[in-house]
């Protein structure tokens, strides 16, 4: 009797040690769960807030150390979602705010030098060479360049408008426009719906097709796009990258997401996100347009000759934009602009996006990935 109670006890302790053992492995999981679907009956805005801090750490911690939370039914956060929750405009306006600050004059050298060898910023071309000259950060950035430093091309109908990299040219199909190679965005969603007023010689596009047509002015003319990247060491300032005549302005408020290269392969559709200006009129050929995007730390665009632009507001509607006309009845023309007139400038660096109208026989004068400056042929005829 005493054997069986003793065998019966051995038994009971192995059951027991097999439960608390289950319990061991299986606890923190059911303590997952049960946190997991107290996460599930939050909001969206309070989901977000309390998934953030574990995302960044399932993407920072070595080794897959967070992965195991994958069995219990947790997901992270896309890249691409975990970026854009970033807070880019606030940090852009507090580097707006920094590069205004003067800075002190022993100080000018080593911060300007430090800067001109992070980036390759050629200061020989520069209209003032003394570093001291410069008050503060944004002055540096807005630089101008000696008169000779830029020759502009008298031979070519179309220049480049900016220093930069060429990310993308070519024809644009199907309301789709290249931003990198293989990723795109659409042509309506960059530019917006095309409204009808006395000034926009174009109905409203009832479809793809359409809007395509209405910006094909004349028959036989194809559209041409061609997209620059200006690096944070290039040259801010953009000028007009042809004879032309702006007739409208739309402002686009929106994201301030970095716009270098492989930051356009890693999100669709990055320009229509992004806050932009775009520049309508018309040249010699039919419609033109000249769009400058924001980025990262450039929320500040500014366009020379109209005084009523304000970017980089701390407020804005997601998907709103901001029409303004240059055609008045005492101006029934618009802004006339010469071919390397200075047009506008950015804060740091950001991209520059021509869409125009030219005949079948506009050749391109470009190679992916080159790097060009200003005053430069882009295509003609």
């Amino acid at each position: 009797m005493g054997f069986q109670n003793l065998a019966c006890y051995r038994k009971t302790m192995q059951m027991d040690g097999t439960v608390a053992m289950w319990c061991w492995l299986h606890f923190p999981q059911l303590a997952l769960r049960r946190r997991l679907g107290q996460l599930s009956c939050m909001s969206r805005p309070a989901l977000k807030l309390r998934s953030w801090p574990l995302t960044v750490l399932y993407y920072l911690l070595p080794f897959g150390a967070l992965r195991p939370l994958s069995r219990v039914g947790w997901r992270p956060v896309s890249r691409v979602a975990l970026y854009k929750s970033v807070p880019t405009r606030l940090l852009s306006r507090a580097w707006g705010r920094l590069n205004q600050v003067e800075l002190p004059h022993w100080l000018r050298r080593p911060v300007y030098s430090l800067y001109i060898w992070t980036f390759g910023v050629n200061m020989k071309e520069a209209a003032v060479e003394d570093l001291h000259h410069y008050r503060n950060l944004s002055e540096f950035f807005r630089r101008k360049l000696k008169p000779q430093a830029r020759p502009v091309c008298g031979l070519h109908s179309v220049i480049s408008p900016s220093d930069g990299k060429i990310l993308n040219f070519g024809q644009v199909k199907n309301c789709e426009v290249e931003q990198v190679k293989g990723v795109t965005y659409s042509l309506e969603s960059f530019l917006g719906p095309r409204t009808y007023t006395e000034d926009l010689p174009f109905p409203p596009a009832a479809s793809c097709d359409s809007f395509k047509n209405q910006l094909v002015t004349r028959e036989g003319n194809e559209l041409y796009h061609c997209v620059i990247y200006l690096a944070p060491g290039d040259y801010h300032c953009f000028h007009s990258p042809t004879d032309w005549t702006v007739s409208h302005r739309r402002h686009f408020p929106g994201s301030l997401m970095s716009v270098n290269p492989g930051m356009a392969r890693w999100i669709k559709e990055l320009f229509c996100h992004n806050e932009r200006v775009v520049l309508t009129g018309d040249w010699k050929h039919g419609f033109f347009s000249l769009t400058a995007v924001g980025a990262t730390n450039v929320g500040s665009i500014r366009i020379y000759f109209d005084r009523d632009l304000h970017t980089n507001s701390p407020r804005h509607s997601k998907g709103s934009y901001n029409d303004f006309s240059f055609v008045t009845h005492t101006n029934r023309e618009g802004v006339p602009m010469r071919k390397g007139e200075h047009l506008g400038e950015f804060n740091l660096g950001s991209t520059i996006v021509l869409i125009f109208e030219a005949p079948k026989d506009f050749n391109f004068q470009l190679k992916t990935g080159q790097k060009i400056r200003f005053g430069e042929a882009l295509g003609s005829l």
